[in-house]
């Protein structure tokens, strides 16, 4: 298995992600949407919680953040509220031991399964 992580040269360097990843593998994993049941009611706490869950998923199919070929976040009323995420992404990292910076793409939207939800989380990986 083998991921290479690419910003090519003409599009932007962001800090939190990669524009690209190459996979090579023999399985891919598809986690379901990740939300943060029973969590306080912030952006921050649920994205902690939410990435936690997709770490815990990845490890029972044998995977880690590091097999992360791309996640797709979906958060409530979207507003710049980019300090409140990229928190919870932080101390998501910092509570599983590992890092993540796939493609990744932010969905603002209108509302998700329950209304205390605020944050979800999909993400597919490779191994």
């Amino acid at each position: 298995m083998s991921i290479t992580l690419i910003n090519p040269d003409g599009l932007p360097t962001i800090d939190v992600y990669h524009q690209v990843a190459v996979a090579t593998g023999t399985r891919t994993i598809y986690v379901a949407g990740q939300v943060a049941w029973d969590a306080e009611p912030d952006l921050a706490t649920q994205t902690e919680q939410a990435y936690v869950n997709v770490h815990t998923a990845l490890k029972a199919a044998g995977a880690s953040f590091k097999d992360l070929v791309k996640v797709t976040i979906h958060v409530v009323d979207w507003t710049p509220r980019m300090p409140e995420l990229l928190k919870g992404i932080e101390n998501a990292m910092a509570r599983v031991g590992e890092t993540a910076k796939p493609p990744a793409t932010l969905i603002g939207v209108a509302a998700l399964d329950v209304p205390e939800h605020l944050v979800e989380i999909e993400s597919v990986a490779v191994v």
